[in-house]
């Protein structure tokens, strides 16, 4: 029997089912829903009218109530817009169920891109045992981050996977409880989460999705391309930054990096009890079901912490399993044996750890931290360092912090800088004591610019903890493009510092190095953002390799194209062989890690297109590297949207109008996340303290989505003009690399819709500047469509495009809601007196509906 197109499978199974199971929502016996079910399509028909003839929000909500609610009072009105945002949130929800519940038969789990098809493709090119070879070397790395894009509380989390599960079987009476149950649970959260309730929230995860799918994953390569031979490697490993990422966030202290380890140890440890206790329902035969009674007696004590003499490490709980598993081989015929290598093969993969605590902090922070801390050194007279310290040499600096020997131990620190580094690195050394080294060892200093940020914070991690065994890798994170463009500088200082290239040894001459897409982008715009990126790899590994080092690059990618994110692993796919691909790692944040990441199906989808991705690469015979004709090309196209993206930063109506024509000072309100919005303290914004999160969320609720595009099109019509088109076309069929970012600039644009803010063409102070943003817009959809050859954007990716569609459609009447009383407060401040009230509520209005519309993007910041 033949399979239907994927098109048609996402028709089948995902559109047609959210309008049965909508129909379902709209007839629950709630007073409230009853009433605003039968209104809210006639509202949905009145938007897309309204915006097909050219009407702004403001008319097209005035024009709904006059004609269909002309009796109800202003508070009846405001009333029924809430319930409107409240239902239409909870559609955004039946959709994400449907969609997770259709994942695997809208995918195709072994198609191209799975490890199935890439085990079938190496044994008839008889290159197994080299894929083999490689997999003994290669990771990939996925870390998990609480950055605040995700605004589902645990209590929907959970309705969604319960309902996707109900959806999978068509189970209608479990669906219309839960429906119900969707109906009267609360989406916001009356405060901001604690650093430590959000890695609870990611731990759920950890827990119910990722031990299983990821488990399995590596259990395919065990038993079908390893033939049950021991692999040398975990393939997969787990960051996780939720309690040890302290970049902007004063919430994040010592404590709570040690509360989060105990919890991610709990939460492991529990995961394998449920697994010993299934064993002990399987291996009742003598000999061996005492061993597994005395494993599960053992795991209990450890988790509790109780009578130590009775715990089990986790080299001795691994030895026991191997022995029971040889046991059944030999006395058992083999019965269960698969049972208790799964298993094995989870403590291969998560350890005591579970996942790999990373700690971050700003450099100028340290700056201030290393300062505080060497000051109050040399006032208790401490000879760690000379009096004259701050005013030596750089140069002389450098040399004293590499070879710096010593300890800070019986000095009584009393600035709250000094306490606050001291007592992390300290909380460092503890996790690893408790959960292993590799529990909690790197350290990765944002907004890194000097080969000083680096040696200040390794000579602070020895004094105060390691000593000469620094167990711990220190990571420099580049984000700006100057930065970027001096990394190789910074790198090559350190490579040929003695000492810090002897702890290279040590640590296995591997250093890893970050680089920040989402700041990037903020800083110089979408394509220069990318392709500073990929020459500070191409540079990074150059040197690297001229010393010996294995370089392994971690990406801070968000969501969005934007923001790093968009379809990850076709830029894994496209890198060349100038650029080290040993490990691939990245973050993964907010919806991304629900709409990648949330299910068994999606994640394991997902982990193993990054896994073959990063494989094939070595393993084809194609040269991937871009000709120098490309690479001119690309230079010069990314130099064009840089000077089109900074003048159009230095526009003086750049700041005013994200502060005042969109939604970004109500991110702050929406209590998402523990960390604050921006990172200065100042009350004025500054560009420079706004995080790229709002930033890019920001233009996305207007639907413009601005960091995703802007300067492309300009880049493009250069070439256009000059009667060169053809040389960006060649770029375009000969590289990877660059099909990609022009892929997903298209999504940007797709997820643009200007006839929403086309009102503000006629603003007084604002209209030029919103015309000079929708001609960027044009330009760059018409440019990229005749790149691409396409009539229409994502035009080769029909179910992603399709997907946009119904989500899109569903939040128009949410967007229509927000500009309305975004329009009403600019109005209500205007006024000569000023309405509190008023103001109050449409605030309100404008908050709550950031939730609905960016859970229905996934990956909109």
């Amino acid at each position: 029997m033949s399979t239907a197109p994927k098109l048609t499978r996402f028709k089948q199974n995902v559109l047609a089912k959210y309008q049965v199971y909508n129909g379902i929502f709209m007839t629950l016996p709630f007073d409230t829903i009853s009433k605003t079910v039968a209104l809210l399509p006639l509202f949905h028909e009145t938007c897309k009218n309204g915006f097909n003839v050219g009407d702004d929000p403001t008319t097209i909500v005035e024009t709904f109530f006059k004609k269909y609610q002309a009796r109800r009072n202003k508070q009846s009105q405001i009333n029924l817009l809430f319930r409107f945002i409240q239902y239409i949130e909870r559609q955004v929800v039946l959709f994400d169920a449907i969609e997770d519940a259709s994942f695997s038969v809208v995918h195709n789990m072994d198609g191209i891109g799975s490890l199935r098809s890439l085990k079938e493709k190496v044994e008839s090119e008889n290159k197994k045992e080299l894929l083999k070879e490689y997999l003994e070397a290669f990771r990939v790395r996925i870390v998990l981050t609480a950055h605040p894009t995700q605004f589902y509380p645990g209590t929907v989390l959970g309705i969604i996977t319960d309902l996707a599960e109900a959806i999978k079987t068509d189970n209608l009476t479990e669906i219309n409880s839960l429906l119900a149950q969707l109906g009267k649970t609360p989406f916001f959260k009356e405060k901001k989460p604690t650093p430590y309730d959000e890695a609870v929230n990611l731990i759920w995860y950890l827990k119910n999705v990722f031990y299983n799918s990821f488990g399995s994953i590596y259990d395919y390569v065990h038993q079908n391309i390893f033939d049950d031979e021991d692999i040398n490697n975990s393939i997969i490993n787990i960051g996780f930054w939720p309690g040890g990422d302290r970049d902007g966030n004063p919430f994040v202290t010592p404590e709570i990096t040690k509360n989060v380890a105990k919890k991610l140890k709990e939460s492991i440890i529990k995961n394998y009890i449920k697994d010993v206790k299934y064993l002990r329902r399987r291996l009742t035969f003598r000999g061996i079901r005492e061993r597994i009674i005395d494993l599960n007696h053992q795991l209990h004590n450890t988790l509790l912490d109780i009578n130590k003499e009775e715990q089990v490490s986790l080299e001795a709980f691994r030895k026991e399993l191997l022995t029971i598993r040889q046991l059944l081989v030999d006395n058992h015929q083999s019965l269960y044996v698969d049972k208790v290598t799964t298993l094995i093969n989870r403590t291969t993969l998560f350890g005591y750890h579970f996942a790999s605590l990373d700690i971050r902090q700003d450099s100028r922070v340290h700056d201030q931290m290393f300062t505080a801390l060497v000051k109050e050194l040399i006032a208790n007279g401490n000879t760690l360092f000379p009096k004259n310290y701050f005013e030596m040499s750089l140069d002389n600096q450098l040399k004293h912090l590499s070879a710096v020997k010593g300890s800070i131990e019986g000095v009584n620190f009393k600035d709250d800088m000094a306490i606050n580094i001291v007592e992390t690195i300290k909380a460092m050394k503890s996790i690893q004591e408790l959960n292993g080294e590799v529990a909690c060892n790197r350290y990765i200093i944002s907004n890194n610019q000097t080969t000083l940020n680096v040696l200040q914070l390794f000579a602070m991690l020895k004094i105060v903890a390691f000593h000469e065994q620094l167990t711990a890798d220190v990571v420099p994170l580049f984000e700006t493009v100057t930065d970027l463009e001096a990394s190789p500088k910074v790198m090559e200082e350190l490579y040929t510092n003695p000492k810090y290239r002897k702890h290279l040894e040590q640590r296995g001459n591997k250093q890893t190095i970050m680089l920040g897409f989402s700041d990037g982008t903020k800083d110089g715009g979408y394509l220069m953002a990318n392709w500073a990126i990929f020459k500070a790899k191409e540079a990074l590994t150059e040197l690297s390799r001229q010393y010996g080092i294995d370089v392994i690059f971690f990406d801070g990618r968000g969501g969005p194209p934007a923001r790093g994110g968009g379809k990850t692993h076709r830029f894994y796919a496209s890198l060349g062989p100038t650029i080290e691909d040993k490990e691939i790692q990245l973050t993964i944040q907010g919806q991304t890690i629900s709409s990648n990441f949330g299910t068994l199906d999606s994640s394991q989808y997902n982990m193993e297109q990054l896994i073959t991705s990063g494989i094939q690469n070595r393993l084809s015979d194609y040269n991937r590297a871009m000709s120098e004709e490309d690479k001119a090309v690309m230079d010069d196209l990314a130099q064009l949207s840089y000077e089109a993206y900074v003048n159009f930063k230095k526009h003086p109506k750049f700041l005013p109008y994200l502060e005042h024509m969109s939604t970004l000072k109500y991110y702050a309100k929406t209590n998402i996340g523990s960390r604050p919005s921006k990172r200065g303290k100042s009350s004025k914004l500054v560009f420079e303290d706004l995080r790229a999160i709002p930033f890019v969320g920001s233009w996305s609720q207007l639907k413009q989505n601005v960091p995703g595009f802007f300067g492309v099109g300009t880049a493009l019509k250069y070439y256009e003009d000059k009667g060169q088109f053809e040389k960006v076309k060649a770029l375009y069929n000969n590289s990877s690399f660059f099909k990609t970012l022009v892929e997903n600039s298209m999504m940007s644009l797709s997820k643009s819709f200007f006839d929403l803010t086309k009102y503000m063409a006629d603003d007084q102070e604002y209209g030029d500047f919103w015309k000079l943003i929708f001609k960027e817009y044009e330009i760059s959809k018409r440019l990229l469509l005749k790149l691409a050859g396409f009539n229409e954007l994502m035009e080769n990716e029909p179910v992603g495009k399709a997907s946009i569609d119904v989500r899109e459609s569903i939040v128009l009447p949410l967007l229509t809601i927000q500009q309305y009383a975004l329009k009403k407060i600019q109005e209500l401040e205007k006024a000569e007196v000023r309405n509190e009230e008023d103001i109050a509520v449409y605030e309100k209005i404008v908050t709550r509906s950031l939730f609905g519309n960016i859970n229905a993007s996934r990956n909109s910041a």
